[in-house]
């Protein structure tokens, strides 16, 4: 990036023509280039001007191939705005019938081994967190109500949702080819939006657990019976498999050309959808209504039962019988508040405040992090739990000092 131009805020470019010279279309890291100067016209494009990338195009000898990346520094620059130039790209009415190229975290060519430790450290850490509670729960009967069987279930879909996208992206940042076959990024996307959609209406069932617990504590156990969470659950799973099934199988229905490289390192709804042949609008605008009907309705229901459970707590008359209530749900609030601050801006920000890096940053909060803190504020805030775990601990150390 050092050898390309530097630009002021005060230019302004109607049109520009760039000229690539052949040493650097030489280089074998074609990505690093390719991401350069996208980077650059995108930039110039920030200034309402048209850009177009040139290069010597040869016939013969050695030269043979070195076009290709600014070939694809063109279709990508241009691809979201004005068709400038690869309208005129024979490449762009090509079908993608093979594999994406996910280019999304390309450009740290430096830091993709120190990212692969950091995220492989966060994923480990992920499974083992929710495992453990998951194990907390089925080995000691102390645990065995509504709201620890809601966390289970809620530990059991973070591992799947965190390892729908997490192995592949520490994969990708080994390797120089970041490559996924079509099949391969329409699975992902299914178990993604399954898990995703579940755990949306999880965590409504688990506000409502909440609601009964605090507001109606003498018929909570009436309620809340076994067979009424085992509906809950249910029901939450067979939401999120059937909407999720319908929309993603609908997404990849639709032809995609044009360039296969997908500005995301994992296969999420918008991107994909940005490089299918026809008319996406009315496809984009039932994503969002879908996103609005089945992401906020939980959502609403969560914010009503809060709206009842503070009712309740602030009507109790000493601070200790407050601070037990509201100590009883105030790691799911705060589970909640990540799980959908992060999926809110998501889906539902205006695209004009959208950029490729800041969807990339967003994405790695609800797939990577927020994933690993869930099983650390169930742990660190639950009494409950650290007791279970300590008593699990010191079975064990009996049960293997007895055998010794």
């Amino acid at each position: 990036m050092e050898r390309l131009p530097r630009l002021k805020t005060s230019d302004h470019y109607p049109f520009q023509l760039l000229h690539v010279g052949t040493n650097d279309t030489a280089k074998n890291d074609f990505e690093q280039i390719t991401a350069d100067y996208v980077a650059l016209g995108r930039r110039i494009k920030e200034f309402e001007a048209q850009v177009v990338f040139s290069s010597i195009l040869p016939v013969e000898g050695k030269g043979l191939g070195r076009d290709r990346p600014i070939v694809e520094v063109n279709v990508e620059v241009n691809i979201e705005g004005e068709m400038t130039y690869s309208e005129r790209e024979p490449d762009e009415n090509q079908t993608i019938s093979e594999v994406f190229i996910l280019v999304g975290l390309s450009y740290l060519t430096r830091l993709q081994i120190l990212l692969f430790l950091v995220f492989l450290v966060i994923y480990l850490v992920t499974l083992v967190g929710n495992l453990l509670i998951i194990l907390l729960i089925k080995l000691n009967p102390s645990l065995h109500t509504p709201m620890y069987f809601f966390l289970l279930n809620l530990s059991f879909l973070e591992i799947c949702y965190t390892s729908s996208v997490v192995p592949q992206l520490l994969a990708h940042l080994l390797v120089e080819q970041k490559t996924l076959s079509i099949a391969g990024c329409a699975a992902q996307m299914y178990i993604f939006t399954i898990m995703g959609l579940t755990e949306c209406c999880l965590l409504a069932a688990m506000a409502y657990d909440r609601y009964i617990a605090i507001c109606n504590p003498l018929h909570y156990r009436t309620i809340m019976s076994g067979q009424v969470c085992a509906q809950l659950v249910g029901a939450s799973w067979t939401i999120g498999i059937l909407v999720e099934v319908a929309q993603t199988t609908w997404i990849f229905s639709l032809p995609f050309c044009g360039s296969n490289r997908i500005h995301h390192f994992f296969c999420d709804i918008p991107p994909v959808i940005k490089r299918a042949c026809t008319d996406t609008s009315k496809n984009q605008i039932v994503v969002l209504a879908l996103s609005v009907l089945f992401i906020m309705s939980p959502f609403l229901l969560i914010i009503l039962s809060y709206i009842c459970i503070i009712s309740t707590i602030l009507k109790l008359p000493s601070v200790e019988g407050r601070r037990k209530a509201f100590s009883t749900c105030s790691s799911h609030l705060m589970v909640v508040t990540l799980f959908y601050g992060t999926a809110l801006f998501t889906y539902l920000r205006p695209k004009s405040i959208s950029t490729p890096e800041g969807d990339q940053l967003i994405s790695l909060m609800y797939t990577v992090v927020t994933p690993v803190l869930n099983p650390i504020i169930y742990t660190l805030r639950n009494k409950e739990v650290k007791g279970a775990f300590r008593k699990t601990i010191g079975k064990s150390i009996s049960s293997h000092n007895q055998r010794n």
